[in-house]
């Protein structure tokens, strides 16, 4: 898979999981990927401050992307 390739499976990822989040005023972006393996994103509104949006990270939106891009070993969150 090339990197584009890469992106573009996380962007639909993302677009999977986004409505949930969406539906409890968060929401998420790619911020980046590095060496193919790690995915770089920034949770924003109500996610930001929430209690299990280290849950939501892995269980949602780490599960998922990695159902669409299995080569990629850890999701983290980029706070601001």
């Amino acid at each position: 898979m090339t990197t584009e390739e890469l992106r573009v499976n996380i962007e639909k990822a993302l677009d999977e999981i986004r409505p949930f989040l969406q539906s409890d005023g968060g929401d998420i972006s790619l911020l980046s990927i590095e060496d193919d393996k790690l995915v770089k994103v920034q949770l924003k509104g109500a996610c930001v401050g929430c209690s299990v949006n280290q849950m939501t990270l892995k269980s949602g939106v780490e599960m998922t992307i990695k159902k669409y891009a299995p080569q990629i070993e850890k999701v983290v969150n980029i706070g601001i």
